[in-house]
C-alpha cells in the first residue's frame, strides 16, 4: 500500500493553509487543547486495535469453517492493513516534529 501522499505533504500547501490570525496565546481558557488533540490520538490507537481485533476474529472464524465468506475475510485484514498504517504515518510525523522542535535552538 503506497501512503507516500501521507508523507509528501508540500510546504507551499502548509503555506496557504496558515493563517497568523487562528493562532491563540496559551491561556488557561484554552489549556485542554493538548487534552484534545491526545484524546483524538487515544481514539485513533483504540480503533487501529479494534480493527486488528476484528481481522483476528475473522482469521479464526474462516479457520474455523464458521465463515465460509472470503470477502469478509479480506475487507476485514484490509481494513486492519490500512488502520494500522495511517496510524504508523501520524506517528511518524508526530515523532518527526518533536525531533524538529528538540533540535530548534532558543
Amino acid at each position: 500500500m503506497d501512503i507516500s501522499a501521507l508523507t509528501n505533504v508540500s510546504s507551499d500547501y502548509i503555506a496557504g493553509q496558515y493563517d497568523p490570525s487562528r493562532i491563540t496565546p496559551f491561556t488557561e481558557e484554552n489549556s485542554d487543547d493538548f487534552q484534545t488533540v491526545l484524546g483524538a490520538a487515544m481514539n485513533m490507537i483504540n480503533e487501529t486495535n479494534d480493527y486488528q481485533n476484528a481481522a483476528e476474529s475473522a482469521e479464526i472464524q474462516f479457520a474455523l469453517g464458521e465463515s465460509l465468506s472470503t470477502h469478509d475475510l479480506a475487507v476485514a485484514q484490509q481494513k486492519a492493513n490500512i488502520a494500522l498504517s495511517y496510524t504508523v504515518a501520524v506517528r511518524d510525523k508526530i515523532l518527526e516534529a518533536y525531533r524538529e522542535i528538540m533540535n530548534m535552538s532558543i
